[in-house]
């Protein structure tokens, strides 16, 4: 497993049990397999990403991550560990 700094963030949890309309921040991969690929499609650690869609099913999901959509199986989605963001209120 990749190890990365501390987070000022909330417990961990793996993505896949992330619910819809959920901002969370990237924490670690749990398989260097995947790590790459992840990584060159913006999910990379400390990146914030919201859980836009499931399928009907609940496999696909699609996330908000770096101004685009991703789609990811539920077995991908399983092997990034998150932890729940801490969204500041906008300001008007």
């Amino acid at each position: 497993m990749n190890k990365f700094v501390e987070s000022k963030y909330s417990m961990k949890k793996r993505l896949s049990e992330v619910g819809i309309g959920k901002t969370v921040v990237i924490s670690s991969f749990e398989n260097d397999d995947i790590f790459l690929k992840l990584m060159e499609m913006g999910c990379v650690p400390g990146e914030t990403i919201m859980v836009d869609q499931v399928a009907p099913l609940g496999d696909p999901i699609s996330i908000l991550v770096a101004g685009y959509n991703l789609s990811l199986r539920l077995s991908e989605a399983n092997n990034i560990w998150v932890e729940e963001a801490i969204v500041a209120p906008k300001i008007k």
